[in-house]
């Protein structure tokens, strides 16, 4: 007898994770004998908490097909809240309201954080006699959920797209920085990715041939601010200009820092953005030419850009919410879909599944042979292993009105059929 489905988002957007949505709901449509109504979660494992889904199964076809081009979380919202092991009322209550509304399966998208909410629910279901099958869906901009040999996923969904964003980005910048040296000789531009440097990294694929004079500053490089000061004094000395991109965690010191829900630093939040530091301390300087440095902090733009996604992220996105599906109903509860890629020269990936609980509240490092030894670039291995996931095309986003056109789900939720809950941390 087919049972109702609920999907969640959580954590930080991506580019592409409307596309994995629309995967599953997609996937869940073709199994009609296993899966009733699906409902999407307002803003994640909240939504469940407070009673308040959406019904996905009734949305129009042509709404559903647009969340491929539809970036961020706005189609059914995301959250940062964390389920934690001495909340018991919240776990009561995500039981009471799967057997509410009939639910037999669980999908949800996110990152490491997400894989463990994704993972408590699942051992809940296992503890408590649930008949529930949960399945994780990855997602995230970061390219951390993993493990650092690849044997676990090889790439997250909305990494490649954010990568193609700084790889563009840089393009462009590298244009501005060569006509406006005179005046501005050094641009410092600061990346996301708090500890882990996949996302500064992807500037290098704006220059394979490393003609630009860019410098890269991962915060495992381990390089601290006076000598990245010297890199670029030599670099001025040399080109006359010079491109810095910082990722947001490189350690300049106190910044003022902000903490989300997660426990992670909200930099864009804090009192002080990296960027702003090392400019000013790259103008403290005597700098060997005319001018100064300034800065720009791309925001959540970096998540949030239909325009700059990668074809084949997209494309991967959809695969692996259609293979989460295909999971929950060939092997069950407690695994995540995942992505791995192929041998070979050739770029070809596979979709399979790993344990929920092998990838839970994981953190993927960069490899530190793919940092440069001289610590402001990283390795011709790193350019191998992300190159491919930009793609060739761009997306196909629909324009109205000159305007792009993005999903517009109803979001009306459906009746609720039990009492009003606050989730235990807002008491």
């Amino acid at each position: 007898m087919a049972t109702n489905v609920i999907v969640a988002q959580s954590g930080g957007p991506s580019p592409v994770i409307n596309a994995s949505l629309q995967g599953v709901i997609e996937t869940c449509r073709a199994y009609p004998a296993a899966f009733g109504t699906v409902f999407g979660a307002w803003h994640g494992i909240e939504g469940v908490l407070k009673e308040e889904l959406l019904d996905l199964s009734t949305q129009p076809a042509r709404e559903i097909t647009l969340l491929r081009n539809t970036p961020a979380a706005g189609a059914i919202g995301t959250c940062r809240y964390k389920l934690q092991p001495q909340h018991s009322e919240d776990f009561a209550r995500v039981v009471a309201v799967f057997k509410a509304h009939r639910i037999g399966f669980f999908f949800c998208c996110g990152g490491n954080d997400s894989m463990d909410t994704a993972n408590k629910v699942a051992a809940m279901a296992r503890t408590q006699g649930l008949d529930l099958v949960a399945v994780g869906v990855p997602k995230t901009i970061d390219n951390d959920v993993g493990d650092s040999t690849f044997t676990l996923i090889d790439h997250t969904p909305g990494y490649g797209s954010t990568a193609r964003y700084w790889a563009y980005l840089v393009q462009n910048a590298n244009e501005e920085n060569r006509g406006s040296s005179p005046a501005d000789p050094v641009l410092v531009l600061q990346a996301m990715g708090r500890a882990i440097g996949y996302i500064p990294a992807a500037a290098r694929l704006a220059d394979v041939a490393r003609r630009m004079p860019l410098q890269i500053y991962l915060s495992e490089a381990g390089v601290t601010l006076a000598q990245l000061g010297e890199n670029v004094v030599r670099q001025l000395e040399r080109d006359g200009r010079c491109m810095v991109v910082v990722s947001e965690g490189f350690d300049v010191g106190a910044i003022g820092a902000v903490k989300d829900a997660f426990g992670h630093t909200s930099f864009s939040a804090s009192q002080m953005t990296v960027a702003q530091v090392v400019t000013n301390y790259l103008n403290s300087l005597k700098l060997p030419v005319p001018g100064a440095a300034r800065c720009q902090v791309p925001g959540t733009d970096q998540r949030a850009m239909s325009i700059y996604a990668s074809d084949v992220d997209l494309d991967e996105a959809y695969a692996v919410g259609r293979k989460a599906v295909e999971i929950a109903v060939q092997d069950g509860n407690g695994w995540m879909a995942t992505v791995l890629r192929e041998p070979g020269a050739a770029y070809r990936v596979r979709y399979d599944k790993v344990p929920l609980s092998a990838v839970a509240s994981s953190a993927r490092t960069f490899p530190k042979a793919w940092i440069a030894a001289c610590g402001m670039d990283v390795t011709d291995d790193f350019v191998r292993y992300a190159q491919p996931l930009l793609g060739q095309g761009w997306p196909a986003v629909p324009l109205e009105n000159g305007l792009q056109r993005y999903a517009r789900l109803d979001l009306h939720c459906v009746a609720k059929r039990l009492p009003a809950y606050v989730a235990q941390a807002y008491r």
